[in-house]
């Protein structure tokens, strides 16, 4: 194992879904008509998220004495997957990576034989692989682009490294791993992201849709300065 990185500890860490607590009506017009994001030229409609984050809440029902997954949780979790996607999707095409089927696959066990087993030694035996990629917010018409997704990143890993997986913890590893991720955010800029302000906004740093501070409403007292961390790409 190189990195199974972002994917892994997505996948097997104990507060995996750690988004808002609720849909922020912010006050400014959404990003298209009916689009809850533009990444690049495609337009993710907000029909799409709808749907997929409705089966996402179904998928994870019968997990709800494991974990708990909100409306909004699902919501942002799903968008934030779809939008992680088509900035690997960026990633291949600009490093010309071609993943195969069996790859996308081999990665898809390896990620899953391996949440298993970490999430046996946190007291849940036998997890199924809808268990582990419903607590990470992927809806299950999904699950294919989780191999998909992970595999383009070992292939940039290696292509970075002499064309062999660099061994896990070595310095070459972590060459790799700080490579692809320079590689992720000049893919990430170079799609000009936007998110429909009522699902949040994207936080560079972790890819992930977040509940954006409301322009409505705010407590009295002294304004506070909104964080800008993750507003844009660092690179």
């Amino acid at each position: 194992m190189t990195r199974h990185s972002a994917v892994l500890r997505r996948l097997v860490k104990a507060s995996v879904l750690v988004l808002g607590a609720g849909i922020v009506l912010a006050g400014c017009a959404p990003v298209k008509f009916g689009s809850a994001a533009i990444v690049g030229n495609n337009a993710i409609t907000i029909a799409t998220l709808d749907t997929e984050a409705t089966n996402l809440s179904q998928d994870a029902k019968p997990y709800s004495s494991i974990f708990q997954l909100t409306p909004t949780q699902a919501t942002q979790a799903t968008l934030s997957w779809m939008i992680q996607y088509q900035i690997n999707e960026q990633l291949a095409r600009q490093a010309g990576i071609e993943v195969s089927a069996g790859q996308a696959q081999a990665a898809l066990a390896q990620i899953y034989a391996e949440a298993k087993a970490e999430a046996a030694e946190s007291g849940v035996s036998n997890a199924s692989l809808n268990l582990i990629l419903s607590h990470a917010g992927i809806p299950p018409n999904l699950y294919a682009e989780v191999g998909r997704y992970e595999a383009i990143d070992t292939q940039y890993e290696k292509m970075v490294n002499g064309g062999k997986a660099p061994a896990s913890g070595s310095a070459a590893a972590t060459a790799a791993g700080n490579k692809l991720t320079h590689a992720l955010c000049l893919a990430a800029k170079s799609l000009k992201i936007q998110v429909n302000p009522q699902f949040g906004r994207l936080d560079y740093s972790t890819y992930e849709v977040v509940t954006a501070p409301s322009t409505v409403t705010r407590a009295e007292g002294p304004a506070k300065a909104a964080s800008r961390a993750g507003l844009t790409p660092a690179c």
